[in-house]
């Protein structure tokens, strides 16, 4: 998205839950693999009802898994 900097800790989340695959996250919030690995590395930013599904499955707040980037530090 041009001028926003979404960063997210999937990959984190991901580890932290089982060391859960990429392919068992896209399954729970009926994605493919493709777009988990785009979310992953920052070249996707998520519809809200995507992210809202990704933190259910980790059973965290949106805001726990996905954070404006503070243009400030760049």
């Amino acid at each position: 998205m041009p001028g926003v900097d979404l960063i997210n800790d999937i990959r984190r989340l991901r580890r932290e839950n089982g060391k859960m695959t990429q392919q068992e996250l896209a399954d729970h919030v009926q994605v493919s693999r493709q777009t988990i690995i785009a979310l992953e590395s920052g070249r996707y930013a998520p519809s809200l009802v995507l992210a809202m599904r990704i933190a259910n499955v980790f059973n965290v707040g949106v805001e726990d898994v996905f954070q404006l980037a503070d243009e400030s530090e760049e």
